[in-house]
């Protein structure tokens, strides 16, 4: 009784921190934390009760997805299904919504590890090596969607092989031309790889990763201005001109961690560039890996920070008003042609929690690399805005934090979440969002789980969904690696 009463002193101490928040109401000089006399060792208590729940909630989200929405021999996975028809929709998933999958592996393998570090060993023993292998089955089947075209960029022409949108009936087949492929879905990847790296320490997952870092990266325009700078920016795939938070934001986490693999090291890579003398001739160089990923992880926060970063202090969603228009352009350069810059004019489209919550974990990496305090002021002001612009407190259940679940929004919304949590250290007040977070899920699991499904609404239930296509595979997958996020941060508080 004691652990769950001290668990109710910390869910009204926080709600109570997001509550002045959200009203403008600073709260820095008011942390309202239980005395350490009081709480003591029950605090350690509370939390390992609440991660270890989190972890196996998260466990059986990702288990009954991969039953209902999966085949069993060649990993297909389909977008939808209803836990009330028990009918799953024809329709294949999108790489990037199979690679919300590969996600949520992810973040429960790294729970159980940090679960097996805090002495709570049950569930890394029933579960570590069987997520291990259902990592390497995502993977090995995510060939289904790779396929291979050469592409003419900023600096050179090349023969890539990278993820097609669509999945298709043959490993390696697919069609990526054009923009069939887009490039944050290779981020996504790279992103997921990574961590899969650090997690196994599988040198083909750090080798897949790189390979792809190398394909975003020569889509970043290294043209010059009239001022003589790089115009810079990553346009949303090799068939598009427009350049979008989505396809910058969230490259900047993994290129940080590259950094950190190769630091003090001597591993080379080359960069490609143009002579900012004459402003056309393309150049190449050999540089050091760990030098070369940290400048292009400052590079590319730079761009989006000065050129998406809104009144409302949150992230819009792409640069656009191509001119003359958003067909993509040529130039030949000392005859050999090359992909010119298409300027764009305008700030548009919606804030979404996504684009915030990338740039909220870059913040958080760029400042553990590198000490630069501005990255951690960025962290907190972002942290601190996206919170009350995304976030209305009782709009559908009293006591609670709404966020928007139409779209994609619910995925979205997880990333916000995982920048909260990696930028915790840099903000007192990102416990009381999170805490938001943890009551949602499980306001939703509690109450509207149906057959291990929840809702795309975790606060209003399942609505027309009962009747029509079910849920996003993706939300199931979503949920899942908050739960596991959430568990990984309360083993940290138990510390």
């Amino acid at each position: 009784m004691q652990s769950n009463r001290i668990v109710q002193v910390v869910i009204r101490t926080t709600l109570m921190s997001a509550m002045m928040s959200s009203s403008g109401i600073s709260s820095c000089s008011q942390n309202i934390a239980p005395p350490v006399e009081e709480v003591g060792e029950a605090v350690d208590d509370a939390e390992s009760e609440i991660a270890l729940r989190n972890l196996e909630r998260s466990i059986a989200l990702v288990d009954i997805t991969i039953q209902k929405q999966f085949d069993p021999q060649t990993f297909e996975m389909r977008r939808f299904y209803n836990p009330f028809t028990q009918v799953k929709s024809e329709e294949r998933a999108s790489v990037w919504m199979y690679t919300a999958g590969i996600e949520a592996v992810n973040a429960i393998l790294v729970g159980l590890q940090k679960a097996k570090q805090a002495n709570e060993t049950t569930l890394y023993d029933q579960h570590y090596q069987r997520y291990v292998q259902l990592l390497d089955n995502l993977y090995n089947n995510a060939d289904y969607y790779l396929g291979t075209f050469e592409l003419v960029s900023y600096t050179q022409t090349r023969e890539w092989s990278v993820y097609a949108v669509d999945r298709v009936g043959q490993k390696g087949q697919a069609n990526v031309t054009g923009v069939l492929n887009v490039y944050d879905d290779q981020m996504w990847l790279v992103r997921e790889l990574l961590e899969s790296y650090k997690i196994t320490g599988n040198e083909a997952y750090l080798q897949k990763a790189e390979y792809l870092t190398e394909y975003v990266l020569d889509g970043w325009d290294t043209t010059i201005d009239e001022q003589g700078n790089e115009n810079g920016g990553i346009p949303w795939g090799p068939g598009y001109t427009s350049k979008h938070a989505c396809s910058n934001g969230p490259l900047i986490s993994p290129l940080v961690w590259l950094h950190e693999i190769y630091k003090s090291k001597s591993e080379q890579i080359e960069q490609r560039y143009i002579d900012p003398k004459d402003q056309q001739t393309r150049l190449i160089k050999s540089v050091d890996k760990e030098a070369y990923y940290l400048e292009y992880a400052k590079k590319v926060y730079e761009w989006q920070k000065s050129h998406l970063l809104n009144s409302d202090g949150v992230y819009s969603d792409m640069m656009g008003g191509c001119v003359p228009n958003c067909d993509i352009q040529y130039e030949i350069i000392n005859g050999v042609r090359y992909r010119a810059n298409t300027p764009l004019r305008d700030a548009v489209g919606e804030a979404f929690t996504y684009n915030s919550g990338t740039m909220l974990s870059g913040a958080a990496d760029l400042y553990r690399a590198t000490k630069d305090e501005s990255y951690a002021r960025d962290a907190r002001e972002l942290a601190q805005k996206s919170f009350v612009r995304f976030a209305t407190l009782g709009q559908d259940v009293p006591q609670h934090y709404t966020f928007g679940t139409n779209g994609f929004k619910n995925w979205f919304n997880g990333i916000l979440l995982r920048g909260y949590k990696e930028s915790a250290a840099l903000y007192t007040q990102n416990d009381a969002y999170l805490m938001a977070f943890q009551r949602n899920l499980d306001y939703g699991f509690e109450r509207y789980n149906q057959e291990g499904y929840l809702p795309t609404n975790l606060l209003t239930g399942w609505g027309d969904e009962r009747d029509g296509q079910g849920v996003e595979g993706m939300f199931m997958f979503a949920y899942s690696a908050q739960y596991a996020l959430l568990s990984e941060h309360h083993l940290a508080a138990k510390k």
